[in-house]
C-alpha cells in the first residue's frame, strides 16, 4: 500500500546550482537538481521517489506520444522574509489535475502522497527557491501514459512527476493582444476545462500568426459563434468596466484557473463588484471605444496578473489606460503577492508551509 513513509530519496552528487545566474532567468529554461516520480501499474501507484533531474526512457509506441494522454499543472513556491518555504494553494491544483485525469481516463493521484512528496522535494531543493522581488520557484506536476501499444484506448500504466524551475516574471511588459475570431481553442462538451497537453498544441498556430502581426497573445472567443470571450492564451481573462470586475463564467471550454479564483475572492474581500457571466466581444469593444473599459488583464500561475495595454480587433488597435493610471489590478496583484510572501494575513488558508 502506497504511503508517505515510502518516498525514496536519491540526491545528486553534483548540484548545478553554482552555474545558475538568478538575475537572468528565462522562464522554464533552468531546472532544479531533483524531481519527484511515481509510476502507476497493476491498478495502483507504486513507491514514489525523489531522484536527480534526468531524462525519461520511452518506448516509440508510447501512447502519450501518439494519442495525447498527457496532463499537467502549474503552481509556485516562495520563501518569506524568515526563510520559510510556502506553497500557494497546492490542494486546488491537485483537485484540478485529478479532474483533468478523470476526463482523459487517467488515474487520480493521492492527495496525501502529492502533498508530502511536493514538500519533501522543495526541502531537498530549498536553495533553488529565489528570493528576489518578482521571482519564485515554478512547480510543474504532470502525468502521461507509459504503455507500449498502438491503438486508441486508455493506457494501463502511467507516470506522475514533479519538476521545478526558478523563474522571474512570465511577461516583462504590458501585453498587446488580438481578438481571435477564426480559430477556436476549445468547444463546449470538449475538454477545454482540462489542463491537457492537446489544448495547448492546438493553440500554437493561431498564436504564431498573431505574433507575426505584433501581438503577444490571443483573446480566445467561443468556438461556435465567436461572440463571447473565453480565455487569453496561458491565462484567464478579466475586464474592469464601470468599476466592476467582469470575467467569463466557467464552462467545459474554459480552464478553472486557481489564480482566477484567488483574484475573484480578493476582489470581493476589497468590496469590488464581481460578475462571472458571458462576456460579449461587442460589449467589451464598445467599452473600449467609449472609455468605460478601465482595465483588462490576464491571470494565471505563470503570468500572475499581466496587464493588457492594446486590444486588436478587426484591424484596429484599441489602447487602454496606462498601468500607472489603473486603480484596481495593480492593487489586486500587490495583495496577492503579499499573501504569498506572508506579508498579509492569509485569512483563506491558501498558503501551505513546506
Amino acid at each position: 500500500m502506497l504511503s508517505t513513509q515510502t518516498i525514496h530519496i536519491e540526491k545528486t552528487n553534483t548540484s548545478r546550482l553554482p552555474q545558475v545566474d538568478f538575475s537572468n532567468l528565462e522562464f522554464g529554461q533552468t531546472f532544479s537538481d531533483h524531481m519527484f516520480v511515481a509510476d502507476y501499474a497493476n491498478g495502483e501507484w507504486q513507491t514514489p521517489e525523489i531522484v536527480p533531474f534526468q531524462n525519461f526512457s520511452l518506448s516509440p509506441a508510447n501512447p502519450a506520444l501518439h494519442y495525447g494522454q498527457a496532463i499537467f499543472e502549474g503552481l509556485k513556491a516562495y520563501k518569506n522574509e524568515d526563510g520559510e518555504i510556502s506553497i500557494f494553494r497546492p490542494e486546488a491544483n491537485l483537485r484540478r489535475m485529478n479532474l483533468s485525469a478523470d476526463r482523459l481516463c487517467m488515474p487520480a493521484f493521492p492527495e496525501e502522497i502529492f502533498m508530502e512528496g511536493l514538500k519533501e522535494l522543495l526541502r531537498v531543493d530549498a536553495d533553488w527557491i529565489p528570493t528576489t522581488a518578482g521571482s519564485s520557484l515554478y512547480i510543474r506536476p504532470f502525468m502521461f501514459a507509459t504503455g507500449e501499444f498502438l491503438g486508441v484506448k486508455p493506457s494501463d500504466t502511467y507516470r506522475f512527476a514533479i519538476i521545478t524551475c526558478p523563474v522571474n516574471a512570465y511577461y516583462s511588459s504590458p501585453l498587446r493582444v488580438k481578438v481571435e475570431e477564426t480559430f477556436a481553442r476549445a468547444v463546449e462538451g470538449g475538454f477545454g476545462f482540462a489542463k491537457a497537453a492537446g489544448n495547448y498544441a492546438g493553440s500554437l498556430y493561431p498564436a504564431k500568426k498573431a505574433a507575426e502581426e505584433g501581438y503577444h497573445q490571443l483573446l480566445w472567443t467561443d468556438g461556435k459563434t465567436h461572440q463571447y470571450f473565453e480565455e487569453s492564451g496561458t491565462m484567464n481573462l478579466m475586464f474592469i468596466i464601470n468599476d466592476t470586475l467582469i470575467t467569463p463564467a466557467l464552462s467545459t471550454s474554459i480552464l478553472a484557473g486557481v489564480t482566477r479564483d484567488t483574484i475573484i475572492q480578493i476582489a470581493k474581500d476589497r468590496g469590488l463588484p464581481v460578475e462571472e457571466r458571458k462576456v460579449s466581444v461587442a460589449e467589451v469593444m464598445e467599452a473600449a471605444q467609449n472609455g468605460t473599459l478601465q482595465e483588462a488583464f490576464g491571470c494565471g500561475t505563470a503570468a500572475v496578473i499581466s496587464h493588457i495595454e492594446t486590444i486588436g480587433y478587426r484591424g484596429t488597435d484599441y489602447q487602454l489606460p496606462a498601468v500607472v493610471n489603473r486603480k484596481y489590478s495593480p492593487a489586486l496583484a500587490q495583495e496577492l503577492n503579499d499573501i504569498r510572501l506572508g506579508k498579509k494575513a492569509d485569512v483563506h488558508g491558501w498558503v501551505v508551509k513546506a
